[in-house]
């Protein structure tokens, strides 16, 4: 038998389903989400909000915005109240790639991350529309260009952790020493152009043999393109973070580490800009203190997982983390990249 808060959802998908005019009566598959009640059922994908955010509606305005792309959402149905706001969309065919990774040869694999590069170049050209608004909280805290200094979120993020007692005070006075330094790479930050903001193979749909979709456009929005490659950096870095419970044990970081090569042979122009190290940094210290302001480290900071996001922080402030291993590791077609310097 199905555990009632399951029974429940369900229930709200059929709701969903029924007031859009959709048959509603069909087979419901239950799908994991880390934010969000997901149903599939034969043609669509329903998704339920059950946070006072209304983010789906934002979402189904701004792919409706969008031009009509084979690997796009398609909406069907939007609406609900706050506190179970839903959007549905058509079903693509074949499941999230983490799920197809472990399985795949390297020929494959490097595949499917040209298909994936061909996809993000389509949306990293693509401009922001005007009417959608902007992500109170983006997964990066940083403000959007037209709100004004990009930084300034992230500034009063490390203060508000410098008030957090099991937080290191000397940490987080290196990472506003760094960040002074970092800053300057994202003066050019733009927001004309889409990025997905949420690029894991989780919303990869992959059917054996091509990339059928990208899906979750919740933090879409006005951005430049390497945002998107802050995402996926961290992804091959840690994919077992991102992946559903029953099968994190086969989601491995090794079958990933030539996954960043094969990105940036395959899109260039995602790793061309002259500051890019600094940028990436700066990147990963936006998500990581939103991270950790989220979700604060014990008292007891040595019982703290690789996976927890002070953990994370420490790493990336101490010694560049994820950031600077991965690029070391990259062998660029010209030597012009700026390094870390710790």
């Amino acid at each position: 038998m199905a555990p009632l808060s399951t029974t429940l959802a369900q229930a709200r998908a059929r709701q969903a389903l029924r007031s859009s005019g959709l048959a509603h009566d069909g087979e419901l598959t239950h799908a994991s989400s880390t934010r969000n009640e997901v149903f599939l059922s034969e043609h669509h994908v329903i998704r339920v909000n059950r946070q006072p955010s209304q983010r789906l509606s934002r979402e189904a305005e701004l792919c409706a915005a969008m031009p009509n792309l084979a690997w796009a959402p398609t909406v069907v149905a939007y609406g609900g109240e706050v506190g179970a706001d839903y959007l549905i969309v058509e079903r693509h065919r074949g499941g999230p790639l983490s799920r197809w990774w472990p399985d795949m040869d390297d020929n494959q694999r490097a595949r499917a991350i040209s298909q994936l590069s061909d996809i993000l170049q389509e949306l990293h050209a693509i401009e922001r529309p005007a009417s959608v608004p902007f992500i109170d909280s983006p997964p990066q805290m940083l403000n959007p260009v037209s709100v004004g200094n990009p930084v300034s979120p992230l500034y009063e993020g490390l203060e508000r952790l410098s008030k957090i007692p099991t937080v290191d005070l000397d940490l987080v006075s290196l990472a506003k020493t760094k960040l002074a330094e970092m800053a300057p790479s994202l003066d050019d930050h733009t927001d004309n152009y889409l990025v997905h903001g949420d690029v894991t193979f989780e919303n990869v749909l992959w059917d054996g043999q091509r990339i059928t979709a990208l899906v979750d456009f919740e933090w879409c929005r006005g951005g430049p393109a390497d945002l998107d490659l802050d995402v996926l950096l961290r992804y091959f870095a840690i994919p077992h973070g991102h992946v559903a419970p029953d099968y994190v044990d086969r989601t491995r970081p090794q079958d990933y580490l030539r996954a960043p090569q094969w990105l940036l042979d395959a899109y260039p122009s995602l790793f061309s800009h002259e500051s890019l190290a600094n940028r990436l940094w700066t990147y990963a210290l936006a998500f990581e203190v939103r991270d950790t302001l989220v979700n604060p480290p014990p008292s007891n900071r040595r019982s703290i997982s690789d996976l927890h996001p002070y953990h994370r922080f420490m790493n990336l402030v101490s010694a560049g983390g994820h950031v600077d291993e991965i690029l070391s590791r990259l062998v660029f077609p010209r030597p012009s990249r700026s390094p870390i310097s710790f």
